[in-house]
């Protein structure tokens, strides 16, 4: 029985999308069976596993629409163990066209049912925002990632997808639970860095996940080779980094 994990933070640039592939990379090494899913229009997730996202036809827009079965659109990446249901801008309409759905917070749990077993680790890059498609993902999944930017504004609106959080757990999904909040972009030459770590360790102690995910320039190069950090460089800071997170979900989940 796969486990869904949504990767969530409404706030752009924090490390959301990087950490999606490079943990469904990370895992495919540690040889689990990985699905990828981009749930956000920007697409960044598929192009940054080679998927040229001209060419989709059969994505997150058609599962959430019920117009095709999660099965027909998964692809395969050359990322080992990682098949990827990609996005494409087209995305952006769902938002308008699920609104007077019945169920509409439940489009892609209904859809993931069928491809559930297939894998072990189901992962959803949510787009950066709290809109329908990441309600979408947070109701189908069974745990969320929140990646935390090491930056001066990295508790804001913080707690505004806390608040988030709750009320799918109180409305659509009593059983969603939270993974742990990742630190990302780290400088250790920076004291604000440290600060900003301090501070969430204090706050969220347990939640908060030991491995810390550092600066890297290659980490930065790897999506525009269309290429994990695993594949682009196994041995920088950055493959190390995602690496021991994935072995700290695992032993999570053991």
């Amino acid at each position: 029985m796969g486990k869904i994990i949504a990767i969530a933070n409404q706030k752009g640039g924090v490390g959301k999308t990087t950490t999606t592939v490079n943990l469904a990379a990370s895992l495919g090494v540690l040889e689990k069976k990985i699905l990828l899913i981009d749930a956000d229009p920007q697409a960044n997730a598929s192009s940054g596993l080679g998927i040229d996202i001209e060419t989709i036809s059969a994505g997150t827009y058609q599962i959430l629409e019920h117009t095709i079965t999660a099965e027909e659109a998964i692809q395969s990446t050359t990322s080992p163990n990682v098949d990827i249901i990609p996005a494409h801008i087209d995305l952006v309409a769902i938002e308008i066209e699920l609104v007077d759905k019945e169920d509409r917070e439940y489009m892609l749990k209904k859809s993931l049912e069928q491809v559930k077993d297939a894998y072990d680790y189901i992962l959803i890059d949510c787009a950066p925002s709290l809109g329908l498609i990441t309600l979408n993902a947070l109701t189908a999944a069974d745990s969320v990632i929140i990646p935390i930017q090491c930056e001066y504004f990295a508790l804001e609106g913080l707690g505004k997808l806390l608040n988030t959080i709750k009320s799918v757990q109180k409305i659509h999904n009593t059983d969603l639970d939270i993974e742990g909040l990742l630190l990302t972009m780290f400088d250790s030459r920076l004291r604000l860095s440290n600060q900003v770590v301090e501070e969430v360790r204090k706050h969220f102690n347990e939640m908060v996940f030991k491995t810390v995910i550092q600066r890297n320039t290659r980490l930065g190069e790897a999506p525009s080779y269309g290429e994990s950090i695993i594949a682009y460089d196994a041995t920088s800071k950055g493959a190390e980094n995602y690496i021991s997170l994935a072995n700290e979900v695992l032993k999570k989940n053991s």
